[in-house]
């Protein structure tokens, strides 16, 4: 795919197709990381940390154990 270098406002800047960003699996207002390597201008989706919500669906919605867990009797300086 051939695109053009334009001007956007005092920036330049360049249009990818739909397609090409779906087959990148990058989507609309996602952070990318820019760097030169060799001539080449490289884009490269930055890590993200999972939100809470993200993190529950994974374990169909459960957030942690329920019950108390019984740690024994205070030892040492643990007592209060």
């Amino acid at each position: 795919m051939t695109v053009q270098v334009k001007s956007w406002g005092n920036s330049q800047g360049i249009r990818l197709s739909k397609e090409m960003l779906e087959t990148a699996g990058i989507h609309v207002n996602e952070y990318l990381d820019v760097t030169v390597e060799d001539g080449k201008i490289v884009l490269s989706k930055t890590f993200r940390h999972k939100t809470l919500e993200e993190r529950a669906a994974a374990y169909q919605n459960q957030m942690g154990p329920y019950e108390e867990f019984e740690w024994g009797q205070p030892v040492g300086r643990e007592q209060w």
